[in-house]
């Protein structure tokens, strides 16, 4: 079967289902009544389009002018696909809308001209600037881009940024600078190389140039050779570049002898090793080609040990990547109604980039790359996308720079209110998934699925090996899983291991049938199990599976999506059994909010908790959380708040686990009883219960008096407010299993793998 097709025909599914394509409006005022609607429309909508002829700067108080970037395009140079036209490119142009939403909380309309004139392109977009705060041009192939952003620039009264040429310009120049500083070397005396002279090419030069690269020391080669000034077939802003340091017939061979620095901005695979040897001591190797880079990285570090390499990619270290520098640098603009982006605005958002390289890396963004501490050098010469320092630290260079110029039209005065405004834009909700999936590819680890005959799961197991998160073990009939794999045009490796436990067919397979059986009779024999129950009950997927776990010949296990819940934790329990010190396991759920992940337990297995298993349950989920690096902020929730109720057997048996928790453990932050709403609402709990451990900031983790309340509570939320969910986790097993709900999706069950897969590598 063939991995690409199905990955294509994947895509396609991706963007067609539900509501068409990847991106919506969504109303932000009310207008559940006759009058929200009246003040949304007619009459109340008179008044601040009033206010707005009066003081057009009012539209960014009335209107979301202030907060809307238009990316436009006419297709003519779409990702590695060409010119495919207008309309087929607008599915980049809704990706990139995507990506200015869940990095910097900017809204956008994708527009797509259809047209190649570069009068009528301007024009257009030039008639649209009262509705936009902003302009990402994109995919807009050279040299028409450099004239159409120019014209654009030099029109409109806001900021207009062609991402294509200064996104890659300003992280590489970024990553350039600390390159440089870490070989010692002045960028004023450099000699670099640059394959390639398109508009990325020209725009990352300038930059270099600006940066102190002097002109002479930079050599550009485009398809026919070096730009040199006695050429007579360049085209474009090539010849801003051309040097005649070098005889023109010089090869790219021969002018990479002695340099510093090779950028490449061209094609696959035409740097060798031995062109990268001849290069001076401490070289620097972008290669920046994507997919295949100009080189691999494996062959550029195995050519020499004194090199820096960046790549376009992220499975390698140093990963240039535009994501890290347009979100932030519109946010940062956006948000002082600058009238242009301007050459110090970028310069501005390149010295972020390398500051922040330098500083401590948090503790979630060393989780996502499995790192102890990951630190300057040569490894980490630039941030990583998961880093959520990002957005607070370009925009507010960005915003600087642009009132510094001149160019912003509001004034921010309180930087620090200005981050902590930033800081609440998004919260966590995709970074703690983000960190755990990059983890889980970082050491990927036998999984057994326990519930392989499954449309679902198949379609989860071939998205886990696609992403390289995990290697996967199937159970079930294998005639079955092929004929499903079959039908549904689902592809897997043809040497993936699936086992059949009720038709062993080999000895070696009746030999591990009875030893398992051996095992599991040995571990219940004085509980009431015979011999001959035990060979029965090992036949049965989910026990097979989790003496595959117990005798190591699968790192964790998923199942329980055809089965009742009780049926998967069973066998886990009575095999692998609880941690030491564990008297009862439970469970957790974590809902993907937009202040941040919530972490809710138990709201799967145990009915009425006693206060002891309360303050058991607490502590695992307390264990839990730190895993993902981060501090647990616990809240026990009910009815009553600090007594206001007094009787009552939930708030009288959370208040004695507050009381026991705080003994046992005088660092946790931990308090309750309390009502839901008073764990978040920090300022109601400052103004009347100041005392709490909750006063300085909302909880993270919520603990629920019984099985109840807390598995209404999860899938309200989930339901209702539409909240991405993992779970639920099984707390206090000695060795990871994953139990599915019924129903659940094929994301669901990708990402509760990265998490198995991740807590295997903790264990």
């Amino acid at each position: 079967m063939n991995n690409d097709k199905t990955l294509n025909e994947e895509a396609l599914e991706y963007h067609a289902k539900g509501r068409p394509g990847k991106i919506e409006v969504v109303p932000t005022k009310e207008y559940a009544n006759q009058r929200d609607l009246s003040l949304a429309y007619s009459p109340g909508v008179a008044e601040p389009c009033l206010a707005i002829q009066a003081n057009p700067e009012d539209a960014y108080k009335y209107t979301a002018k202030g907060n809307l970037v238009a990316v436009i395009s006419n297709g003519t140079a779409v990702l590695g696909l060409g010119d495919i036209g207008a309309m087929a490119g607008k599915p980049v142009m809704e990706g990139k809308g995507l990506l200015f939403k869940i990095y910097a909380d900017i809204d956008v309309f994708d527009i797509e001209l259809n047209t190649k004139d570069v009068d009528e392109f301007v024009r257009t977009v030039k008639i649209m600037e009262p509705t936009f705060g902003g302009v990402n041009l994109e995919d807009i192939s050279a040299p028409e881009c450099f004239e159409i952003e120019e014209r654009l620039k030099k029109e409109l009264n806001i900021p207009v940024m062609h991402d294509d040429q200064h996104g890659t310009a300003i992280i590489s120049s970024a990553s350039l600078l600390n390159a440089l500083e870490l070989v010692e070397k002045d960028i004023a005396k450099a000699k670099i190389i640059i394959n390639g002279a398109g508009a990325s090419a020209i725009s990352c030069t300038r930059l270099y140039n600006a940066l102190g690269a002097k002109k002479e020391n930079i050599f550009m080669f485009d398809s026919k050779g070096l730009i040199h000034p006695d050429r007579t077939n360049l085209d474009g802003k090539k010849i801003e570049f051309a040097n005649n340091n070098m005889p023109i017939e010089t090869t790219l061979t021969q002018a990479i002898n002695g340099a510093d620095v090779f950028v490449g901005l061209s094609k696959g695979n035409i740097l060798s090793k031995e062109m990268v040897k001849t290069m001076a001591k401490d070289c620097i190797v972008f290669a920046l080609a994507n997919p295949t880079p100009e080189i691999s990285y494996d062959d550029a570090m195995d050519a020499r040990e004194d090199i820096i390499v960046a790549t376009g990619r992220s499975d390698y270290p140093n990963q240039v990547n535009n994501v890290l520098g347009f979100p932030y640098i519109f946010r940062g603009a956006l948000d002082v109604r600058a009238s242009e982006i301007n050459e110090e605005m970028k310069l501005a958002a390149v010295r972020a980039l390398a500051a922040l390289a330098k500083k401590p890396v948090p503790d979630i963004v060393n989780m996502a790359y499995s790192e102890a501490n990951l630190s300057f050098g040569r490894n980490y010469i630039i941030p990583k996308p998961v880093d959520p320092r990002l957005l607070t630290s370009v925009a507010p260079a960005v915003a600087k720079a642009a009132m510094e110029t001149g160019v912003a039209k509001f004034a921010i005065t309180d930087w620090d209110a200005y981050e902590n405004q930033l800081s609440k834009r998004l919260g966590l909700d995709n970074t703690l998934t983000k960190a755990i999936m990059t983890k889980a590819k970082k050491n990927p680890k036998r999984v057994v699925y326990a519930d392989a005959e499954n449309l679902t799961v198949l379609k989860a197991i071939q998205q886990v090996i696609q992403e390289k998160i995990a290697y996967p073990i199937l159970l079930g009939n294998r005639k079955l899983i092929m004929s499903i794999l079959e039908e549904n045009n689902i592809s897997l490796p043809e040497d993936i291991d699936i086992i059949d436990p009720k038709e062993s067919k080999n000895e070696s397979e009746k030999i591990r049938l009875a030893e398992f059986a051996d095992l599991f009779f040995d571990k219940r024999k004085r509980k009431g199990l015979t011999k001959p129950d035990a060979m029965n009950f090992v036949t049965r997927r989910s026990y097979y599976a989790s003496l595959m776990v117990e005798t190591g010949l699968a790192d964790t296990m998923i199942g329980g999506l055809t089965r009742n819940y009780p049926d998967t934790i069973r066998p886990a329990l009575q095999i692998i059994g609880p941690e030491k010190g564990v008297k009862k396991i439970s469970s957790m759920y974590i809902l993907m909010t937009k202040k941040g992940p919530l972490f809710l337990a138990d709201a799967t297995i145990n009915f009425d908790p006693t206060t002891d298993e309360l303050v058991e349950i607490t502590e695992l989920a307390a264990k839990e959380v730190e895993k993902f690096n981060i501090k647990p902020r616990i809240a026990l929730v009910t009815y009553s708040n600090f007594g206001s109720v007094p009787e009552g057997p939930a708030p009288i048996k959370m208040r004695k686990a507050v009381e026991i928790l705080k003994q046992k453990h005088p660092g946790m932050v931990v308090d309750g009883e309390m009502q839901a709403h008073l764990a978040f609402d920090t300022e109601l709990l400052k103004e009347n219960h100041p005392f709490s451990d909750l006063a300085d900031g909302p909880a993270n983790t919520l603990i629920f008096p019984n099985l109840s309340s807390a598995n209404i509570a999860y899938n309200l939320l989930k339901e209702v407010a539409g909240i991405e969910k993992i779970g639920p986790l099984l707390m206090g097993l000695k060795k990871p299993v994953q139990v599915l709900q019924l129903g659940a999706s094929v994301r669901e069950i990708v990402n509760q793998t990265a998490i198995s897969v991740v807590d295997a590598v903790k264990k």
